[in-house]
């Protein structure tokens, strides 16, 4: 489950995260920018534009897949707000090639899933 707790809510958020990102990891497809929090869990924001990916089943797959990775990262301090974002190569990857790429960037940032 993706708790409010987990997700960047507002405005504001997103802006300190594009504003000042500490880390980021990026390809054709995915682009992660990454911020350090002063809270106990990491939190995600998606940014899934219509304009790189304009089929609404394909934009609601990719978020879909970044939740999941997201759920499964192993705890790790210090806390990182993270916003995921689409790139035009992404209206043609499959959904197997997204879920590498998020697996790539994710590692990229030192951020693993745990084995379940």
């Amino acid at each position: 489950m993706f708790r409010p707790s987990q997700r960047l809510l507002t405005a504001a958020d997103y802006r300190q995260v594009f504003k000042d990102p500490d880390h980021k990891a990026g390809q054709k497809e995915l682009l992660l920018l990454a911020r350090h929090n002063d809270l106990s869990q990491h939190r995600l924001g998606l940014a899934v534009a219509k304009k790189h990916v304009p089929t609404a089943v394909k934009r609601n797959i990719i978020k879909r897949l970044a939740r999941e990775h997201f759920r499964v990262l192993t705890p790790k301090m210090p806390s990182l707000d993270i916003v995921v974002l689409t790139r035009p190569g992404a209206r043609d990857a499959s959904s197997a090639h997204i879920q590498e790429a998020l697996n790539k960037q994710f590692a990229r940032l030192g951020l693993t899933a745990t084995s379940s």
